[in-house]
C-alpha cells in the first residue's frame, strides 16, 4: 500500500521577505470565488500590498491568464463574468515534484559556495508557482533518496568565491598556488572555467608565464586577488576537446592505447560504467573482460588500476604496466 504524504511546497524553504505575485493572485481569485465584489482597495488591505500591485496583479489575471474578470461600478468591485473552475496555476505531474526534491537534496554539494544562492533561487520560484500543498505518493522522501560522496572537498569558501566571479566576469587573477610536495608559487592567470568533476572542483585557466592552459585544484590555491585586468577567452577553449583524451581531468601531449584485462569476479563492474570516451570492451569465456582506451597521459589511470588490486591485469602499453608494477611493490615497503 502506497502512503500519501502531504507537503507544504518543500519543508524547510525559507519564507519570502515579500508575498511572491502568483500567491497574491491566488488570494485574489479566491476572494473573486467567494462573491462580495471585492474592489483593489480592499484587496490591497487584507494582503498587505500596494493599491497599485493589486491592479497589476488584476490585469495580468485578464490578459495573460484569460480570467474573466470584470469591474461593476454600482457595486465598486471586480467579479468573475463566467464559471472558473480552478486557477491556471503550473501544471506539474508527481515525478517532477519530486525530481524537484532531488535536485534540491544535490545541492549540498554546493552548500557555501556561489552556485548556491542562485540554484536555490530558481528551485523557489517553482516551489512558489505550486499550489499550497501537493500529494506525494512517498513513504519518506527524506528515506527515499539521499547523496553522499566518500571523500568531500575541502574548500576555502571565499577563494573559491573569487575563483567564480572571476570566470563569470573574464576578470584576470593572481594565484598563491601549491602544487603537490611543493612551495607555493604566484601563478597570473585568465580563468576560463570551473568544473565539478567526479565532485571534485578543478579551475581551467590560462597561465600567461607558461604560455598555456593549465589545471589548478582550488584547493591548494592559498590566495586568490584580482589584478585589475580584464581578458578575452579564447575560441579555442573547449572543456569536451581538452578532456576528451584524458583518463579524469589532466591531459598531456601523449598519445597511448591502453588495454587492460579484468578479472571475472569484478567484470560486471566494468561493464556498468562508461570509464572513457574511447573505450570498448572484449569480452572473454569464463566472464572475464578486457577494456581499451586511448588516453593522452597515464598518471590517473595507473592510479585507477591499482585501485582494483589484483583484479587488474595491465596488457600495454608497457610503462604503464611497469610504472603499475613499481608501485605495487612500493606498497610492500615501509614509508621512508
Amino acid at each position: 500500500m502506497t502512503n500519501t504524504r502531504k507537503v507544504s511546497k518543500f519543508s524547510g524553504s525559507a519564507a519570502p521577505h515579500a508575498r511572491p505575485p502568483l500567491e497574491r493572485m491566488l488570494r485574489i481569485h479566491q476572494a473573486l470565488q467567494a462573491g462580495g465584489f471585492p474592489n483593489a482597495s480592499k484587496l490591497a488591505r487584507e494582503i498587505e500590498v500596494s493599491t497599485k500591485t493589486i491592479h497589476r496583479d488584476l490585469e495580468f489575471m485578464r490578459d495573460r491568464l484569460n480570467l474573466p474578470l470584470e469591474y461593476d461600478s454600482s457595486r465598486n468591485g471586480y467579479f468573475y463574468d463566467g464559471e472558473v473552475s480552478s486557477f491556471p496555476t503550473m501544471q506539474i505531474t508527481e515525478g517532477e515534484i519530486f525530481a524537484l526534491v532531488v535536485a534540491e537534496k544535490a545541492l549540498q554539494q554546493y552548500r557555501g559556495t556561489s552556485f548556491e544562492k542562485p540554484l536555490l533561487s530558481a528551485i523557489r520560484k517553482m516551489e512558489q508557482a505550486l499550489p499550497d500543498t501537493v500529494s506525494l505518493n512517498l513513504a519518506d522522501i527524506e528515506q527515499t533518496i539521499s547523496f553522499r560522496t566518500r571523500a568531500e572537498p575541502i574548500l576555502n569558501l571565499e577563494i573559491f568565491e573569487v575563483l567564480a566571479k572571476a570566470v563569470a566576469g573574464h576578470r584576470q587573477l593572481e594565484l598563491r598556488y601549491r602544487k603537490p610536495g611543493q612551495q607555493a608559487e604566484a601563478r597570473v592567470v585568465d580563468p576560463y572555467h570551473l568544473a565539478n568533476i567526479n565532485g571534485d572542483w578543478f579551475l581551467f585557466a590560462f597561465d600567461h608565464a607558461r604560455k598555456d592552459i593549465r589545471t589548478f585544484a582550488p584547493a591548494r590555491i592559498q590566495s586568490a586577488r584580482l589584478t585589475g585586468k580584464t581578458f578575452e577567452r579564447t575560441q579555442k577553449f573547449s572543456l569536451e576537446n581538452r578532456l576528451r583524451d584524458s583518463f579524469g581531468v589532466y591531459s598531456g601531449g601523449g598519445k597511448f592505447e591502453v588495454v587492460i584485462r579484468f578479472a571475472p569476479r569484478v567484470a560486471d563492474y566494468i561493464r556498468e560504467k562508461k570509464w572513457h570516451p574511447s573505450q570498448s570492451l572484449r569480452e572473454f569465456k569464463g566472464g572475464g573482460v578486457e577494456l581499451k582506451m586511448k588516453l593522452s597521459s597515464l598518471g590517473e589511470v595507473q592510479r585507477w588500476v591499482l585501485s582494483w588490486g589484483g583484479d587488474a591485469q595491465v596488457l600495454q602499453p608497457l610503462e604503464l604496466a611497469d610504472a603499475v608494477r613499481q608501485a605495487a611493490k612500493a606498497i610492500l615497503n615501509p614509508l621512508s
